[in-house]
């Protein structure tokens, strides 16, 4: 097994790939849910992710001697897609829209992070908990909202 530092093309290549397809897959629940970001604003963002952290580790040997850690790009993907998430994010009517989209976006980069690590089993199992999340829980949060809607209706 190549150890990350000198992966070959081939391996970046397939860490790109997977980033992309699983950030499209989440990105089609929310064109499906007609929010904001959709297939090609998620799958960039895991795409970019995954290349910002192969980068990170395939720069570590061209600074030997120096204090090189790929991590540190790591945390500046978090930083940055934070602030991507925060434009998404609006107040109207006393209400927050786009949260959960702005969320989705921090999960897409971390999945292509753990895609650009060559972490595929964590990513494909984060973007199924993801899908189950977002598709799921707004079934069950609408069944929710119908029945407290009921109670009050008949407290009446």
């Amino acid at each position: 097994m190549e150890t990350p530092l000198v992966m070959g093309m081939d391996e970046s290549f397939i860490r790109l790939l997977v980033a992309l397809l699983l950030g499209l897959v989440l990105g089609t629940e929310r064109y499906l849910a007609h929010k904001t970001a959709g297939m090609r604003t998620y799958g960039l963002v895991a795409l970019a992710a995954a290349m910002f952290i192969i980068i990170g580790q395939r720069a570590i040997p061209l600074y030997e001697g120096y204090n090189a850690d790929p991590l540190r790009m790591a945390s500046e993907i978090v930083t940055g897609v934070g602030f991507l998430g925060a434009g998404l994010i609006i107040l109207k009517d006393s209400h927050i829209r786009n949260l959960t989209t702005a969320s989705g976006l921090w999960i897409a980069a971390g999945i292509g992070m753990a895609c650009g690590f060559g972490f595929y089993n964590e990513a494909v199992f984060v973007t199924i908990l993801t899908l189950l999340v977002m598709s799921g829980m707004y079934y069950l949060e609408k069944h929710l909202e119908r029945s407290h809607d009921s109670d009050i209706e008949n407290e009446d």
